[in-house]
């Protein structure tokens, strides 16, 4: 068995002291007190069929998850050949409390993967608000043989948050795709990746910073 970690370098020290002044004090955004509400407005693609996406926010407004039940990409023994490719675009409209506008600081990703020696997964993401160009596509390799859960962060550093803009009621847009390469693997097996994981946890999660207008 070989596990399949996939990370953001230095990711918790980048957010840790940029969250410091230079008199070394705690310096913590601002939280909202009244609650976020998050709506999934649309959610198109074959990775996430009507009714298998969710989304939950979490009670101190750090944090939305994603969930998903039907995300998996496929190639080999049983696929069929649209298989190879699962994509997710999901629409989101955030109620944010008044007075309050916020961007997303990190993601942090998981799943399962299992590959036969020879084929390769991928997994790609990115999101921006309604009417503005989207961030740069994070994309991230695995390669045979793999089998087990995988795991990936993606952060993005303090001076390069994009908030949405004060005052604006737009959409925020998620894209997720996963994608298999059988290659030179045993064609007999099957390869596949997938946004579950063997104990249950289908959660993405997207960690929120906060100011105020």
């Amino acid at each position: 068995m070989r596990t399949a970690v996939i990370t953001g370098a230095a990711i918790l020290a980048t957010l840790a002291g940029a969250a410091l002044p230079a008199n070394g004090a705690s310096a913590r955004p601002p939280l909202p007190t009244e609650d976020m509400v998050i709506d999934v407005v649309s959610a198109n693609g074959s990775g996430c069929p009507l009714g298998t996406a969710a989304v939950t926010v979490s009670p101190d407004n750090k944090a939305f998850t994603v969930s998903y039940s039907e995300f998996t990409a496929q190639a080999g023994a049983g696929a069929k050949p649209t298989d190879f490719r699962k994509n997710c675009q999901l629409s989101l409209n955030v109620d944010v409390p008044q007075g309050y506008t916020y961007a997303v600081a990190r993601t942090d990703y998981r799943g399962y993967v299992r590959l036969e020696k020879g084929a390769s997964a991928t997994h790609s993401s990115f999101y921006y608000f309604q009417g503005e160009q989207h961030t740069t596509r994070q994309r991230h390799k695995v390669t045979g043989p793999a089998d087990d859960n995988w795991q990936r962060a993606d952060a993005v550093a303090v001076n390069s948050l994009s908030f949405m803009p004060c005052g604006e009621q737009r959409n925020l847009n998620v894209n997720t795709e996963l994608r298999v390469t059988a290659g030179w693997s045993d064609k007999r097996k099957t390869s596949f990746i997938t946004m579950d994981s063997t104990d249950g946890n289908l959660d993405t999660v997207y960690r929120l910073a906060w100011k105020k207008c």
